[in-house]
């Protein structure tokens, strides 16, 4: 798989190094108080998953599945919650962690569905965040990296369900998705 991609941009220390940095900047913003986490699954599992063991609070953790790229490489802008109900946050205090923010379609559906059952406080954590104008104007209140616009996969990102094993994040070859376009 590995050959599968142009360049490798965060190697597995580098990453782990930056869970740790992002953990105590949550675990300060949070401190003495109970958080919930939404996990935006499947891209953001093993970001959570490590992000969490390094975050010492008292925490109650939700998933939502939510769907916009459905096997493209481009998002459809329609954004899919395929939860029903949604998560219990009235009067809490949420994080959002999803693995990349993107178009803003996915996160700002999000964030708009949350606020509607009153939390105390809601912020996003994302793992990467693309350097390009969005579609819908979302914020990330903790970022992993920021990249430039290019497909990644690896550390729970994908492309057609694959490469979420990869325990480093590269940049897709570009023949792979123009094969996929076609």
């Amino acid at each position: 798989m590995r050959g599968d991609l142009e360049r490798v941009l965060f190697d597995e220390p580098a990453i782990h190094r930056r869970l740790h940095d992002i953990a105590a900047q949550v675990s300060n913003d949070y401190r003495k108080r109970e958080l919930t986490v939404i996990a935006v699954l499947h891209g953001s599992l093993m970001f959570v998953a490590d992000l969490l063991r390094r975050i010492p609070l008292p925490m109650k953790l939700e998933c939502l599945t939510v769907s916009s790229y459905r096997g493209k490489t481009q998002t459809s802008g329609d954004v899919i919650f395929k939860e029903i109900p949604l998560p219990e946050v009235a009067g809490r205090d949420v994080l959002i962690v999803d693995d990349i923010l993107d178009s803003g379609h996915t996160l700002a559906a999000v964030r708009e569905t949350l606020e509607t059952a009153k939390p105390r406080s809601i912020r996003v954590c994302v793992l990467l965040s693309k350097k390009k104008q969005r579609a819908r104007e979302v914020d990330a209140d903790y970022v992993g990296f920021e990249i430039e616009d290019e497909f990644v996969v690896g550390y729970g990102l994908d492309f057609r369900e694959r490469y979420r094993n990869l325990p480093y994040i590269g940049v897709l070859r570009r023949e792979l998705l123009e094969q996929a376009d076609r």
